[in-house]
């Protein structure tokens, strides 16, 4: 299996989920490039407040952060796609399914635990983001352990 490199975190809107997960990768694994994108994002907005103060507790920063819309070329370019629930890996499967075969999994599915979903924290107070970081960031570890191994 070659090298991964780039890995791209999928949500639906970019401002919640993926981003933590990015910014946790980018943490656990500096030696790899996390990117992150939404299924339905509307381009260009920050992280959402929850999110970013979830990240601003474990001394990571989201400030820069700028939602994009998810993209054949990302899909392309990334070694590893990793999403935060079940539907959004059947939309890139469903678009895609040959390029993407083979690199496209749910976070929690490729850590070995397939029935676990990460649920979307928009419109939660802080104790639902500080939850949904606190999964992201079990599963990152996860992440972290097995591409370790795979060295």
């Amino acid at each position: 299996m070659p090298k991964i490199e780039r890995i791209l975190f999928v949500c639906t809107g970019n401002t919640c989920r993926s981003p933590m997960a990015e910014a946790l990768c980018q943490y656990y694994l500096p030696e790899a490039e996390a990117l992150s994108a939404g299924v339905c994002a509307a381009p260009g907005l920050p992280a959402s407040i929850g999110a970013q103060e979830a990240m601003e507790r474990r001394g990571l920063n989201l400030e820069h952060h700028r939602s994009r819309t998810l993209s054949s070329y990302l899909l392309a370019d990334a070694d590893l796609v990793l999403c935060m629930s079940q539907s959004h890996k059947q939309v890139i499967l469903n678009a895609l399914p040959e390029e993407c075969s083979g690199k496209v999994f749910t976070l929690a599915e490729y850590v070995g635990l397939p029935d676990q979903e990460i649920a979307d924290p928009f419109g939660g107070d802080q104790e639902v983001y500080e939850a949904c970081a606190q999964q992201i960031e079990e599963l990152i570890k996860k992440l972290a352990a097995k591409l370790e191994e795979k060295d």
